[in-house]
């Protein structure tokens, strides 16, 4: 019997399934969420020990699900993996109650790695590049529209940005950091 629970909380069933997989062979029982409902149902009938929460979700979004997970009687650890990583979702993230936030993608070594560590590293490698102007406008739109609660129109208004502009820059991958 598996000693630990992981809740994957994953709208692409294929990551999702490769990740299970993973996580079997490494001892965890592992339970399958693909939004915010079906993850604060599973968690309550599972109660898992960890989470691995994907930030974009149909619905509401991966923080919302963090927020959800952490105010449980007994959290689970959490950690969000995102292919759209931003400072703004990761302070977020972590101040809602997630330990770690990995950009994908990821292994499952490194997801593990994150589950298990315990004490922040002071030794992590630093960027000796600032980042490209192209990453630090990817960013301010990720704050902005983090303070509006995930609404394009409002986060449009506040940025001086066509809506329809907006949601191209949204629909594109991030930026590379460096």
């Amino acid at each position: 019997m598996a000693e630990h629970t992981l809740l994957i909380v994953e709208d692409d069933p294929d990551f999702s399934e490769t990740l299970a997989r993973a996580m079997r062979k490494r001892n965890f029982e592992v339970v399958l969420a693909g939004d915010h409902d079906q993850a604060r149902l599973r968690a309550i009938e599972h109660r898992p020990t960890h989470a691995v929460v994907d930030l974009k979700l149909p619905g509401d979004s991966g923080l919302k699900v963090v927020e959800t997970l952490a105010g449980l009687p007994r959290p689970p650890r959490i950690v969000v993996l995102t292919g759209y990583a931003s400072i703004a979702t990761a302070v977020e993230a972590i101040r809602l109650g997630a330990l770690h936030y990995l950009a994908k993608p990821a292994n499952a070594d490194e997801i593990l790695a994150a589950l298990m560590r315990d004490q922040p590293d002071a030794d992590l490698d630093v960027q000796p590049e600032p980042l490209s102007v192209a990453r630090l406008e990817w960013e301010h739109i990720q704050k902005v529209l983090n303070e509006h609660d995930g609404n394009i129109s409002a986060t449009a208004r506040a940025l001086k940005m066509h809506r329809r502009t907006l949601q191209r820059k949204l629909d594109k991958r991030p930026p590379r950091a460096g």
